[in-house]
């Protein structure tokens, strides 16, 4: 622990941050797809990503596109800090030097730092998802909402969904890390590009691509286990798998893709933004 590498741990969180702040309405607008048609939300209140933000943007205002952001930025302090971190840390215990890599190392890799950080942080993805879905509905500061979460629903109620989270963060790091590794990896030695800002713009795009389409059908259900009030032991889903199949049966197959496009228009400019700030903290001389 000694030869401990802390600068991946900073960066990440540092380049989570930034990556969050940029992309929060795009994520916002998701939320809101996911959850109507649901039986707590049947009305069916917005037609895609651009008529959702112009709709929310006109009847609650502005403000609201950020609702939730504070959560949102803590548990990026907290869950990117540890997913990169814990992803480099992990890497060079199997192989020393980044051209030994392989896919298979990454994905165990990105599979393993996924769900220890998404646990960890999952009390703030519940009141970020929360305050995106009820948005003026939810008042107060973001300790009084974590405080009131904790009073009504115990600590159970702060990481509810954490198995779909987990999940979800299995699939997008184990998608998306080794993705972005591999396609830069193989642009740098093939010559056609070198270790440039394009290289790291190729690579953050096709990672995010990868991973909205393998992501998505989790994310769904991880988002309604998450919105879910459990009072009086009234679940509407068992788990991810029963909300899985509640889903389809209820609504079809492509229900599982709903919010799909602002799923990738978030997670695409999310890792562009992400990959490029880290990459050039990566370059500062400490």
């Amino acid at each position: 622990m000694a030869n401990l590498n802390w600068k991946p741990f900073i960066y990440g969180g540092l380049a989570s941050i930034v990556a969050e702040f940029g992309t929060f309405p795009i994520d916002l607008t998701k939320t809101r797809l996911q959850v109507q048609g649901q039986s707590h939300y049947p009305e069916v209140r917005y037609r895609g990503m651009f008529h959702a933000l112009l709709r929310i943007g006109r009847e609650e205002g502005v403000r609201t596109l950020y609702s939730g952001i504070s959560p949102a930025l803590l548990r990026q302090a907290s869950y990117g800090t540890i997913k990169i971190g814990t992803y480099q840390t992990l890497k060079r215990l199997f192989v020393t030097r980044p051209e030994d890599e392989t896919m298979v190392i990454n994905v165990f890799c990105g599979v393993i730092a996924g769900v220890i950080s998404s646990s960890i942080a999952n009390p703030t993805d519940v009141l970020k998802i929360r305050m995106q879905a009820q948005g003026s509905l939810l008042q107060g500061s973001m300790m009084a909402n974590f405080i009131d979460i904790y009073q009504q629903e115990g600590t159970r109620g702060l990481w509810r969904g954490v198995i779909p989270t987990a999940q979800r963060a299995a699939i997008v790091v184990g998608v998306e890390l080794p993705v972005y590794d591999i396609t830069k990896k193989h642009l740098i030695l093939s010559g056609l590009m070198g270790d440039t800002i394009y290289t790291h713009f190729v690579s953050s795009f096709s990672c995010g691509l990868a991973g909205a389409l393998a992501s998505n059908p989790v994310d769904v259900v991880r988002t309604r286990m998450m919105n879910q009030r459990v009072l009086a032991g009234n679940h509407l889903y068992k788990g991810t798998l029963d909300g899985l199949l509640q889903t389809w049966r209820n609504e079809g197959f492509f229900a599982l893709y709903k919010g799909f496009w602002p799923n990738w228009l978030r997670l695409g400019p999310w890792n562009i933004i992400f990959f490029i700030t880290y990459e050039q903290l990566k370059k500062l001389p400490l």
